[in-house]
């Protein structure tokens, strides 16, 4: 399909190369109708084939069609040479047939086009200059030989200043439209990188409040399984009165529990893989799966914590982001306290508020100073999902077995982290009280939206 603008250059070449043929034609025949051909027809000939053979060569070697309207234009070389031997070539035409006065109109909007709005004009006023001339000359009235050439110079540079006007308006919708594609595929990318964010980390709080902890409850059971196989293997266990037994079924029931976890791990792990709603909830309301935790927890520690579970307010279905949420955390929570609280009992209270929840979770533990971890956590490059943490309830990164009131490791843990992160994506708000050997209080409140689907 050809081009507007190639089109309009076609067009021009066509009516120049017709014009010259038309001049020369009108000059022969003029001879020929007064008794031959004389030296002016052999003149006007090789003028005119002088002219095309002029307008050919620059035509070849000068982009005139591609030329930038925003480009600079109008150099003497080869630019201005060119139009300036168009000119001298069209003058000597005209001087020898008045018929050449035409090619005056395709040549004003070559050069306006060629050599710019600026050096265009001043060669679009002396081809008028020589226009009207060739017109008095050839014996045409004064004020046609005037207003002829004048009007169609006008209309020369009008046309091509407001064709170039709309290139340039064009061209600068369509930089435009390329800098909004720019933008669209920036926006798109930002977006993606933005969803793969949100996306790791919804995984890695996923992990860290199911399966990170579910490993951490199995090893906790199993090291106690082990600490009883060593009475086991003790010589003498089995001696009359000896506590050989009673360490077998201890460590038959440490590895049975193990067992339980592992299977509820690989369910969690199945269910997360699918992105269904935890196991606790499908079956229960948030209260009797805060239970079950609570249960769990209690088992994992071994006999040595005491945890209860309570609720206030008239209970009732909650979106299930919000359910979730507050049992991952209370899950968390429990699993630290067992991890690193060294605590004896945990409370857990969920309080229906009205147009809010509350989850509270505190526990006798150790304790530790929130700072110290605040700075740990800055002085973190990155945090690690599969670090266990002393995170809701106790001291978050410590090492398991840190004396109380001992100093948090250097590596900050997850587990406030994610934490806090549900808590934000749920427009909640999120408080920890705690000091060395005083204990730690969790608190959590989300707001409710009284037109959300239960």
């Amino acid at each position: 399909m050809i081009s507007a603008a190639l089109g309009l250059q076609i067009a021009l070449d066509v009516l120049l190369v017709a014009l010259v043929g038309l001049a020369v034609g009108s000059r022969w025949a003029e001879a020929l109708s007064t008794g031959g051909l004389d030296a002016g027809a052999w003149c006007a000939l090789a003028c005119g084939l002088a002219l095309l053979a002029v307008y050919g060569v620059g035509r070849s070697r000068i982009n005139v069609r591609d030329t930038a309207v925003d480009a600079p234009r109008g150099a003497w070389w080869p630019t201005g040479a060119w139009v300036a031997a168009l000119i001298v070539g069209w003058a000597l035409l005209l001087l020898l047939t008045p018929v050449a006065l035409w090619i005056a109109f395709p040549l004003m909007f070559l050069e306006m086009h060629v050599l710019g709005p600026r050096r265009g004009i001043l060669a679009v006023a002396a081809t008028t200059a020589c226009a009207i001339g060739g017109a008095i000359l050839g014996g045409q009235q004064l004020v046609g030989s005037i207003l002829g050439p004048t009007f169609g110079g006008l209309v020369a540079i009008a046309v091509v200043l407001g064709f170039e006007t709309i290139v340039r308006e064009s061209q600068g919708r369509q930089e435009l439209i390329d800098d909004l594609v720019r933008t669209r595929a920036d926006l798109a990318a930002s977006e993606r990188e933005a969803a793969v964010a949100t996306e790791r980390e919804r995984l890695a709080r996923e992990i860290h409040d199911t399966l990170a902890q579910g490993f951490s409850s199995i090893e906790l059971l199993l090291r106690a399984a082990d600490a009883s196989l060593e009475e086991v293997v003790a010589p003498g266990a089995f001696a009359p009165g000896a506590s050989g037994p009673t360490a077998a079924r201890a460590a038959r029931g440490y590895v049975t529990q193990s067992r339980l976890a592992a299977q509820q791990n690989l369910a969690e792990a199945r269910r997360f893989v699918r992105d269904l709603a935890p196991a606790d909830l499908e079956s229960a309301t948030l209260v009797g799966a805060l239970e079950r935790v609570a249960d769990r927890t209690a088992l994992a520690a071994g006999g040595g914590l005491t945890v209860t579970v309570e609720s206030s307010g008239q209970a009732r279905p909650l979106p299930v982001p919000v359910e979730t949420a507050l049992l991952r955390i209370a899950q968390s929570a429990l699993a630290n306290v067992v991890q690193h609280a060294g605590a004896s009992r945990a409370a857990v209270t969920l309080s229906f508020l009205g147009d809010a929840v509350a989850l509270d979770v505190v526990d006798d533990g150790h304790g530790f100073d929130p700072r110290r971890v605040a700075a740990a956590r800055r002085a973190t490059a990155a945090p690690d999902p599969t670090r266990d943490a002393r995170s809701a309830v106790g001291q978050e990164g410590s090492e398991p077995g840190a004396a109380a009131g001992g100093v948090p490791a250097t590596r900050s843990g997850f587990g406030l982290t994610a934490m806090r992160s549900r808590v934000a994506e749920l427009g909640g708000t999120f408080s920890l009280e705690t000091s060395p050997g005083e204990g730690t209080a969790l608190a959590v409140h989300l707001p409710l939206d009284p037109q959300e689907p239960r």
